[in-house]
């Protein structure tokens, strides 16, 4: 339990640092932020990824003045659900009608509160970053009453804008190579990627969930990081790491995806339980945490294009498949049941390997009836038109920025 007067202390000096942050940039999610009166909106997204930044944009386009509370502020560590009738005062008290909560769902029955301010008049936004304990709540007491949506790390659009850069192979590269965190965009320490792994892993998923053996959940992370674009099951990693459960292991991967830690895109059929019997890819949500935790002793350079293109399309998109037929193509995306892209990526297209790049995008053209798709590449560039099918092969660069 917490006083009065040590809350309202917190508050003021959140906000005092909160105000006084910098905006590297304006987030291009900033115009897409839902507000609709009498419900609250929900950001989630990896640590660090710039959801406090955004919010404080959003104050400076929008709003005149917000309250802003950090509920994982050491000072906050005693605050239960009885302070939450001392935070209603103090809300009271300052006359401020917009509310800016950060990482308030570690605190039990905040979901209550949240409703309780909605029903008052409030305007609420809550950030977070672990997707399913947000979600697990928002479906008790906050159905229908909340708008959500994600954030992620820079886009390559932004990377270039920071950078005061074109769109061209040298600052893909980088790209590649740094990622979009904005920190380390900014510093280039790679202490700030190490730490980030570390709060990733005690914060939101050791601590949260209460898992002891963190020794083997790290090594799991780091397997996982290390084999992006890899095919991986549950069953074929059992035994690993002192991890000798197959139950156990779904569970870490539940948990590395609830954090935005790393993401597992299905094999695509018209059948769940098929989708859920096949190996899934691996990807991860920075490409700069490729580059900074991985163990690989190569560069793959391929898997890390493969693994950006996955995360420029998961920026728009959350239905992703690969697809493995009488072909295989890196990517197959759906929106509201109809797919809207295939493509397959290459970091070079050589003589030893445009055949099996092209005919397993064009079996994925076949099969889903559509008559367009993209080979993305590093710097290639060229046009195959044949049989009605056209296919385009771009450099990344120029697809990270094309208009849909």
């Amino acid at each position: 339990m917490m006083r009065q007067e040590q809350l309202s202390v917190v508050i003021d000096a959140q906000q005092r640092v909160f105000l006084d942050k910098q905006d590297l940039i304006i987030r291009e999610a900033l115009q897409n932020v839902p507000i609709v009166d009498n419900y609250a909106t929900i950001i989630t997204g990896i640590r660090r990824c710039g959801k406090s930044t955004l919010l404080l944009q959003l104050l400076k386009s929008k709003y005149t003045e917000v309250i802003y509370l950090n509920f994982e502020d050491i000072r906050l560590v005693a605050f239960n659900i009885e302070d939450f009738i001392r935070l209603q005062q103090e809300i009271d008290k300052r006359s401020i009608r917009v509310l800016f909560f950060d990482e308030i769902q570690i605190v039990d029955k905040w979901e209550i509160f949240v409703n309780q301010l909605l029903r008052e008049g409030y305007t609420v936004f809550v950030t977070g970053s672990n997707a399913s304990l947000l979600s697990k709540e928002l479906g008790t007491h906050l159905t229908g009453r909340h708008l959500s949506m994600e954030l992620f790390p820079f886009s390559y659009r932004e990377f270039i804008t920071y950078k005061e850069t074109e769109a061209d192979q040298e600052s893909l590269k980088d790209y590649l190579v740094t990622g979009g965190m904005p920190e380390y965009v900014k510093s280039g320490q790679a202490l700030i990627l190490g730490s980030l792994m570390d709060d990733i892993l005690v914060r939101d998923i050791s601590v949260r969930h209460s898992v002891r053996d963190i020794d083997s959940l790290k090594q799991l992370a780091i397997y996982l990081i290390s084999n992006v674009g890899v095919l991986v099951s549950a069953n074929k990693l059992t035994g690993l790491f002192g991890i000798k459960s197959s139950t156990t292991i779904l569970e870490y991967f539940n948990y590395f995806k609830d954090a935005y830690l790393v993401e597992f895109v299905p094999r695509f059929d018209y059948s769940i339980k098929v989708q859920a019997r096949n190996p899934k890819k691996i990807y991860v949500m920075d490409t700069g945490l490729i580059n900074v935790v991985s163990t690989s002793f190569t560069e793959d350079l391929g898997r890390k294009l493969e693994n950006m293109v996955y995360l420029h399309l998961r920026r728009t998109y959350s239905t992703i498949y690969y697809f493995a037929e009488k072909g295989e193509c890196d990517f197959v995306v759906f929106e509201k049941g109809k797919i809207v892209q295939a493509i397959q990526v290459c970091y070079t297209i050589d003589d030893f390997n445009f055949e099996r790049e092209y005919s397993g995008l064009v079996a994925a053209l076949h099969y889903f009836k559509v008559n367009h798709g993209f080979i993305v590449t590093l710097n290639q560039e060229d046009i195959f038109e044949k049989d009605g099918l056209t296919i385009e092969m771009i450099p990344a660069y120029k697809y990270f920025i094309r208009k849909e």
